[in-house]
C-alpha cells in the first residue's frame, strides 16, 4: 500500500561546520523538497512584555527520508523547527512502516 502524500515542503539539512575564530559552533543549510502530508495544530499568543505567537503543527512524510531533530521544515513559506525527535511508525503485526510523523513549532513576534 502506498500512502499519497499530497504536497511539497522543504526539508531544511543543518550540517555543523568548523567553528570560528571565537569557537563557536557554525552551521550550513541546504533545502530539499520532500513530498508530505501537513496537518495543522494550534496556535497561542502570550502578550508579557512582548506579543508573540508559537504555532504548531505536523507533517508525515515517507519513511526513506532522512529528517533529524536538529533540521527545519518550510511549509507554504513558513519555517517551523522541527520540535523532539521524529517518530517512525511501524505495525506491530506486519513491520509496514508507512511514514515519520515530524512536529513542528514556529515562534513568531
Amino acid at each position: 500500500m502506498t500512502i499519497p502524500y499530497p504536497m511539497t515542503v522543504t526539508l531544511v539539512r543543518r550540517t555543523k561546520g568548523t567553528p570560528d575564530s571565537l569557537g563557536n559552533d557554525t552551521w550550513t543549510e541546504g533545502a530539499t523538497p520532500v513530498a508530505a502530508i501537513y496537518a495543522p495544530g494550534s496556535s497561542s499568543e502570550q502578550v508579557q512584555g512582548r506579543d508573540s505567537v508559537t504555532t504548531t503543527a505536523t507533517v508525515y512524510v515517507p519513511a526513506t527520508t532522512d529528517v533529524r531533530a536538529i533540521d527545519a521544515v518550510i511549509v507554504a513559506g513558513k519555517r517551523y523547527e522541527i520540535d523532539g525527535d521524529p517518530t517512525t511508525w511501524t505495525s506491530p503485526l506486519t513491520g509496514w512502516t508507512p511514514g515519520i510523523e515530524v512536529r513542528l513549532r514556529r515562534n513568531a513576534g
